[in-house]
């Protein structure tokens, strides 16, 4: 069993996001549709929702379906669809069994009905969940989500609720998907890509980023705490000095 990555909670992050990349790559190595990738990357992420638990995490993020993920070929989106219903269906039970609280970030509206009444009902089912809050990103998109909160600025504005001035880092943060939680400590992306592709573009300023070449299906406990030793082992900086931080005894999480 591998090495726990928590020995130390004060270097363990609080929050972590996720994008969980290579499903299409494992099933095409192992000669399976892809589907079969996707199937098998619902039971690496259970395991990380289950493994963040035990391991004290508070808040995970995880990317399940981007808005640019429509432009996908038809056949595909159809059976995430119909996964992301079925799976859905299936967890709920566990996770609220478990202590974690699901919300879903991004926009809904381009959903079946069933899927909208489905998300709704996993949130209210485990609303007072309070263990791991789990927030899954679905049809989201980190410039969808600035540019919404700018429009409601916007219309408070045209309203009278607002001045220009009331608008700052703070107030708009408060208008984001992630409102009222840290923003993410650790940002992890499997299947071996280097770049954000437009998650929680404002959230990750400070975040810590990092990249593994392990599919997602693979990704285990072990590459679990991997990720999480290398952010242990960071010095979190937030525009000081490194002589500044160590001076002042600056906590590495937030």
């Amino acid at each position: 069993m591998a090495t726990p990555a928590n020995e130390n909670n004060a270097l363990l992050p609080q929050h972590v996001a996720v994008v969980m990349d290579g499903n299409g790559r494992w099933a095409k190595k192992r000669l399976l549709p892809r589907t079969a990738g996707h199937k098998a990357g619902v039971d690496a992420t259970r395991r990380l929702v289950e493994l963040s638990v035990k391991k004290g995490v508070r808040y995970l993020t995880i990317f399940a379906f981007s808005s640019e993920n429509w432009n996908r070929p038809a056949h595909e989106v159809s059976s995430l669809m119909a996964l992301f219903v079925s799976t859905l269906n299936a967890e709920v039970d566990k996770l609220d069994a478990q202590g974690v609280r699901i919300r879903f970030i991004g926009d809904r509206s381009r959903f079946a009905s069933n899927l909208q009444d489905g998300i709704a009902a996993a949130e209210r089912t485990t609303a007072t969940n309070t263990r791991l809050c789990l927030n899954v990103a679905v049809n989201y998109g980190g410039r969808w989500d600035i540019v919404n909160a700018v429009r409601e600025f916007a219309n408070r504005l045209i309203d009278g609720l607002i001045e220009v001035a009331d608008i700052n880092e703070q107030s708009l943060g408060d208008a984001l998907s992630l409102a009222g939680m840290p923003d993410p400590d650790l940002f992890i992306r499997t299947g071996g890509e280097q770049r954000i592709s437009n998650f929680l573009l404002w959230q990750v300023a400070y975040t810590e980023l990092f990249f593994t070449d392990a599919l997602w299906p693979d990704f285990d406990e072990a590459a679990y705490d991997q990720a999480l030793r290398w952010y242990a082992s960071r010095q979190r900086r937030f525009g000081k000095t490194g002589e500044q931080v160590e001076s002042g005894h600056v906590a590495r999480v937030r």
